[in-house]
């Protein structure tokens, strides 16, 4: 139930985030989130493909320094309170969130958020006790192309 999530190391730098994004096109593999974080100097690039093995090695083969991490992926309604309601669950089970993105469905009225947490097995173990919707990982990136 843990997505394996790509993170990369990027000059902030003019055109830098384009060559991750080229080299996997070429490669033929899709993106299906992402997230850039930036500083002054550097930016992080974190990727959720369907291929993660795949895209890391045409990645690392063209010079690029990648990172795995293991997200969860999650459900819930894209209305008032949803974040909140994800965030209580987790505080009640004593999780910290280290990070998190989103993204919505538009009119389907639903979002995904990705999060990473110290101890991923136990928080999907409370999202789930909590009635929070965890994404299958497999299911999700075959459904969604």
């Amino acid at each position: 139930m843990k997505f394996k999530q790509l993170s990369l190391f990027l000059e902030n730098q003019p055109a830098h985030l384009k060559q991750p994004c080229t080299i996997l096109a070429d490669a033929g593999i899709n993106i299906r989130t992402l997230s850039l974080a930036d500083a002054d100097q550097f930016g992080i690039l974190r990727l959720i493909v369907a291929d993660w093995e795949r895209a890391k090695r045409v990645l690392e083969e063209a010079g690029c320094a990648v990172r795995v991490d293991d997200v969860v992926g999650l459900e819930v309604p894209d209305e008032r309170g949803g974040m909140a309601q994800v965030l209580s669950v987790l505080e009640r089970g004593g999780h910290n969130v280290l990070y998190t993105y989103a993204f919505t469905f538009g009119t389907e009225g639903r979002a995904v958020l990705f999060m990473r947490f110290d101890d991923p097995d136990a928080a999907i173990d409370t999202l789930q006790d909590g009635g929070i919707t965890v994404l299958d990982p497999a299911q999700w990136l075959s459904a969604s192309g």
